[in-house]
């Protein structure tokens, strides 16, 4: 079965972010199964993969709001009202339909689509609708939508990501509907978007990378670190609630160390935080603090950094939104709630100064699982070919 997976950003030659990471656990797991895969996307300026022939970059493409001018910005709002589209789909923009559907012909014969997340389906509504497809479904985008309106601080802001949240539920509805089969990274996002029934769809739990290493001697350099993508809302609601709620309430001299981009008015009135951001050796980084906080407070589908963490085997104090998409959590992961059981957590977790345990059996089971589930996917998908051919 040849596949074309059709996604906003294509895997670069590293994953960094938590988008790239679950797209690279899924087509790997798709390619176990046996399926050929064809990705056709878009590449980060300067990024772009070469000399791959199962990989169609389409253009390259720089998404982000914090990076964009005001220019660029209003020319993805003006897309955006003028297609009715949402403001993300709008950056995928750049081609128009016909130069996609010549990009699609030139591939050659292939069976289904693979529509990964909403921004690039979204963009293009009726591009791919010739084809049986599968809907990868990263998060709930409309309840993340409502939640950004109900942090955003002005008026315009939260008024667009309201209208973010309305289309977004009318787009989501559709592929849904359309998809041979919808894969989801976390259970409680089937029921979110009308696919509980097993024969619809599934959660896929996600691995961060191929292979887990036995746990190492570590040398603590810190009590606390966290590593992330502090530009994206749902991040950005977590990491907020962590220094306005939990960081005062730590000790003196509690050496949080907080790595990744972060936007540009992102503050912490805490002697205890430093910002050092982007670093050489993510996991080097988290190795070297005794504790990790998982902070999630906002957002769906699954907690990437949880995943990690579980991985390595590392202690961590987890909020429960954290743990969402992970199925149990392991000794040394303690769950809390307020800001003043997580604070009391922290501090006793990072005095023991724990060795990490061995996180080689919870990465097995988790890519078991996975490839279990997109297994299921194919078959459905298969079932739809049949069907159409009959």
């Amino acid at each position: 079965m040849h596949l074309v997976f059709v996604t906003s950003i294509v895997p670069g030659a590293e994953t960094t972010t938590g988008y790239e990471i679950a797209n690279a656990a899924i087509l790997d797991a798709l390619r176990r199964a046996g399926a050929r895969v064809t990705v056709v996307g878009f590449a980060w300026p300067g990024k772009s993969p070469a000399g791959r022939a199962d990989l169609i970059v389409l253009d390259e493409v720089d998404v982000r709001n914090e990076t964009a001018s005001g220019w660029r910005k209003g020319e993805w709002l003006a897309k955006a009202l003028v297609n009715n589209i949402t403001f993300a789909s709008a950056k995928m923009r750049v081609k128009s339909p016909a130069e996609l559907r010549a990009a699609l012909a030139a591939i050659g014969p292939f069976d289904a689509y693979v529509l990964n997340s909403v921004q690039f389906a979204g963009a293009f509504p009726d591009l791919f609708d010739d084809k049986p497809a599968l809907y990868v479904a990263h998060n709930v985008e409309h309840r993340s939508a409502r939640e950004n309106a109900a942090a955003a601080t002005g008026l315009v802001e939260r008024l667009l990501f309201a209208r973010e949240a309305r289309l977004l539920e009318s787009v989501e509805a559709r592929l849904c509907r359309q998809a041979a089969f919808v894969f989801t990274l976390a259970e409680d996002d089937r029921v979110a978007l009308g696919v509980k029934n097993d024969a619809r769809s599934v959660a896929l739990p996600l691995v961060t990378r191929a292979a887990i290493s036995g746990p190492e001697p570590r040398d603590i350099a810190c009590d606390a670190a966290m590593i992330g993508t502090w530009t994206w809302a749902p991040n950005r609601i977590g990491l907020d609630w962590f220094l306005d709620s939990v960081t005062p309430l730590l000790p003196a001299g509690f050496d949080v160390r907080i790595a990744g981009a972060v936007p540009s008015d992102l503050k912490s009135a805490s002697p205890n935080v430093r910002f050092v951001g982007r670093v050489p050796d993510s996991v080097g980084f988290l190795r070297a603090a005794a504790v990790l906080p998982l902070a999630s407070t906002a957002g769906t589908g699954v907690q990437l950094k949880t995943i990690e963490t579980f991985e390595l085997g590392l202690p961590s104090v987890a909020t429960p939104h954290s743990l969402r998409g992970v199925a149990g959590h392991p000794a040394n992961c303690v769950v809390a709630e307020t800001p003043e059981a997580f604070a009391a957590a922290l501090v006793e977790q990072a005095a023991r100064r724990e060795p990490a345990l061995d996180g080689r059996a919870f990465h097995h089971r988790q890519r078991e699982a996975l490839d279990r589930g997109v297994k299921r996917g194919l078959d459905a998908l298969a079932d739809a070919l049949a069907k159409r051919a009959a």
